[in-house]
């Protein structure tokens, strides 16, 4: 008898074990969020860049994500234990933004999302930097955590015209379907590594609005110089297309300003080489946040963060990549914490602006220290 009990108990762990691996396989196979796939005339290109090798793509540096049975047991422990001060217990400061507050402007500005979503208006242009606008960065709601602030600072249907969206790598706190789809009639052309072009075509983005780039390359927009360098980092939106697309970082390069968008990534020698080639920065902004010592070699600690900002000959940072959601074990406000005191012992400037803030380029970095950070 308890045997009979034992087989029907298995039998019906099998069939719901059977079902959500073929509901997880259509909704793999059928949902948008998940984009395109680049082809095998594409692949064939990629193999002339140098790191793409046998079908992925390679970091400069020898990077791993690996981690031995003792650290994924650990890092499981700590994920359910959880922990105080993951996420805001209070509403934080998102100042509003109106169309006419976007109107056109003289001086280079910038408007912060939160994480790593910005517009940038520079030279007349407006410029959205990996603009995940949408509430929860994964392909489905329930995958993940939802943001920090009930609101943003402007709704996207009240942004103004987009001359072009850039794109530093496709995981989906950066690259967000939804956020796209709502962006996609307003925008002009759309700047992305190489392979993530293939996401764009299969939401219905027309090839010539599309410009893939790979490391060190650049391109000119009425004037405006818009390269791509590396990040040490990685891709993918699926399960099965870990590295298909390329990852890195961004310089734009204005009649007067200088801006660097690091994307992400773990510290290495490539800050110093694109600090050569294209410092010194009026602005570095800087990735700072979602970080763990198991996974350190693809996302930096606050103090490596300050330490790439001088590596880039920035004459001021801003840490991103926080104060939006909740992706990795570390208290919401360590961030900011850490890299304040670090950028401090190196006597290199910071910023903390609040998300919706103005912040001008050329204006004295003072205003942007307040620590709205504290309740």
């Amino acid at each position: 008898m308890l045997g009979k009990i034992v087989k029907r108990i298995l039998q019906g762990l099998g069939v719901v074990l059977g079902l959500v691996i073929l509901i997880g396989t259509v909704f793999i196979n059928v949902s948008p969020e998940f984009g395109g796939t680049p082809t095998e005339q594409d692949k064939e290109n990629y193999i002339k860049s140098g790191h793409f090798k046998e079908d992925v793509f390679v970091n400069i540096q020898k990077t791993t994500m690996d981690m031995g049975w003792d650290s994924i047991k650990s890092l499981i422990s700590e994920t359910m234990e959880g922990g105080p001060n993951k996420r805001p217990d209070f509403n934080i400061p998102v100042l509003r933004v109106t169309p006419s507050d976007l109107k056109e402007v003289n001086a280079t500005r910038l408007i912060w999302f939160g994480h790593s979503a910005f517009l940038l208006q520079i030279d007349g242009k407006n410029i959205l930097l990996d603009p995940m606008l949408g509430d929860v960065p994964s392909p489905h709601p329930l995958l993940g955590t939802d943001r920090f602030s009930k609101e943003l600072p402007i709704e996207i249907a009240d942004l103004p015209e987009i001359d072009a969206i850039i794109i530093s790598h496709d995981h989906y706190d950066h690259l967000d379907y939804g956020s796209i789809e709502q962006l996609k009639s307003k925008t002009k052309m759309f700047f992305v590594p190489l392979g993530v072009g293939a996401h764009f075509k299969a939401w219905g983005i027309e090839s010539k609005q599309i410009v893939e780039m790979d490391w060190w390359q650049s391109n000119l927009m009425d004037g405006l110089s818009i390269s791509f360098a590396p990040s040490r980092h990685f891709s993918g939106r699926g399960i099965f297309d870990r590295n298909s697309t390329l990852w890195g970082s961004w310089v734009i390069k204005g009649k007067t300003d200088n801006i660097y968008f690091s994307g992400d990534g773990g510290y290495g020698p490539h800050f110093k080489e694109i600090g050569e080639k294209y410092g010194p920065f009026d602005l570095a902004l800087m990735e700072c946040g979602q970080y763990n010592p198991k996974w350190g070699q693809i996302h930096m600690m606050p103090e490596q963060t300050a330490q790439a900002g001088m590596d880039v000959q920035a004459k001021t940072i801003m840490p991103i990549h926080w104060g939006a959601f909740t992706l990795a074990l570390h208290t919401w406000t360590d961030p900011v914490e850490r890299v304040i005191r670090k950028s401090n012992t190196l006597n290199l400037p910071i910023i903390t602006p609040k998300i919706g803030e103005e912040i001008y380029v050329t204006q004295d970095g003072s205003m942007y220290h307040e620590k709205w950070w504290e309740n």
